[in-house]
């Protein structure tokens, strides 16, 4: 079996999948892009081409959930792998709106996975999430750690894996690689990739550049009442340069073996909100103002990664660390100050 070389990625204009689809378009890939939008804009492929000096193969703007449309685009291409970000991911919006979080999620995946069945491709890497440990306790988790979600997104994509380990068991021709995230942030070096979500974000690393470059008043913090250092809740921040490396290794080896696997990607190191606020503050000279609020629902004290797996089978590790993700994203807010659609909208008001 050979490594896959063409490769369709959903939700390639997202945060995370957008900085994949310049590590694959570096490394010779063919790619083929699917995105509704509904919480990018197709300007940030655009940008991804002007990195990697090369063009996205094709680009296809629909709901995956549409498998009419979605297997248009498999009949149109030659696919050998996908790489599946497509997916709401905010955990308190979750708690505000789990049917729409189920839909999507569960609703997206499903129909990607018979889509591909129906076109004989079986080999995905899945992007997955370390809040499917949820309540699990205190220091780094590993892989065998029983899966506690807290919240609906966390539980739709325990469903999700769940669902891809049947498929796996159904058919002995799938390969699936379910990376667990443990927080993805940062942004591209030049600054001309980062993390722009649509409203208010609900990601911290991004609600802190827009207070720092004054399009916010402060940061609200939610909650100090955590058994940590200093009452605010531990999460482990992974460099998103690291964490699409990752991807792209995961593709180079989706040709090992049949099955499902599952892999934590993390730095095995927790940093409390607090810590973060100050290493921003640090990056950009001055000081972030906040305010503490009560506890977010379906949020937990601490999660941290054990990623020793991925290491020992493919030898990945993570080179960069919490004031390299706060520089690099501290670079995109500055040189975006409005974000994607306002720096859109200064240069076309300077024609």
């Amino acid at each position: 079996m050979t490594a896959p070389s063409t490769v369709l990625v959903t939700g390639g204009a997202g945060f995370i999948g957008s900085h994949v689809c310049v590590e694959l378009l570096d490394h010779g890939y063919e790619l083929i892009v699917v995105d509704n939008y509904s919480n990018s804009t197709p300007q940030v492929l655009t940008r991804a081409e002007r990195i990697a000096g090369r063009f996205v193969g094709a680009v296809y703007e629909l709901d995956i959930r549409d498998r009419q449309a979605l297997s248009a685009v498999f009949d149109r291409h030659s696919v050998d792998a996908v790489v599946h970000f497509a997916a709401h991911k905010a955990v308190g919006e979750s708690t505000r709106m789990p049917i729409e979080y189920y839909d999507t999620n569960v609703g997206g995946t499903t129909s990607l996975l018979r889509t591909m069945h129906e076109h004989g491709v079986h080999r995905l890497v899945f992007s997955s999430s370390s809040s499917i440990y949820g309540n699990a306790g205190r220091g780094p988790l590993d892989e065998a750690t029983p899966a506690r979600p807290t919240n609906p997104y966390a539980a739709s994509k325990w469903i999700c894996e769940q669902i891809l380990a049947d498929a796996c068991r159904r058919c002995s021709e799938y390969t699936v690689l379910c990376l667990r995230y443990f927080n993805p942030a940062g942004a591209h070096p030049s600054g001309l990739l980062g993390e722009d979500p649509h409203g208010t974000p609900d990601n911290l690393m991004p609600y802190l550049a827009q207070v720092a470059i004054g399009r916010r008043e402060r940061l609200r913090v939610f909650g100090d009442d955590y058994p940590t250092s200093d009452g605010t809740a531990i999460r482990d921040y992974l460099h998103v340069m690291d964490t699409v490396e990752a991807h792209r290794i995961a593709l180079d080896h989706l040709a090992d073996s049949t099955g499902m696997h599952v892999y934590n990607l993390g730095v095995g190191k927790g940093s409390t909100v607090l810590d973060v606020v100050a290493a921003f503050s640090e990056v950009c000279g001055r000081p972030i103002p906040y305010e503490i609020g009560p506890r977010r629902p379906g949020d937990v004290a601490e999660l941290v990664a054990d990623a020793t797996a991925v290491a020992r089978a493919w030898g990945w590790r993570p080179d960069r660390n919490l004031a390299d993700i706060c520089r690099d994203a501290w670079r995109f807010q500055q040189l975006n100050p409005d974000g994607y659609v306002g720096s859109a909208r200064r240069a076309n008001t300077k024609d």
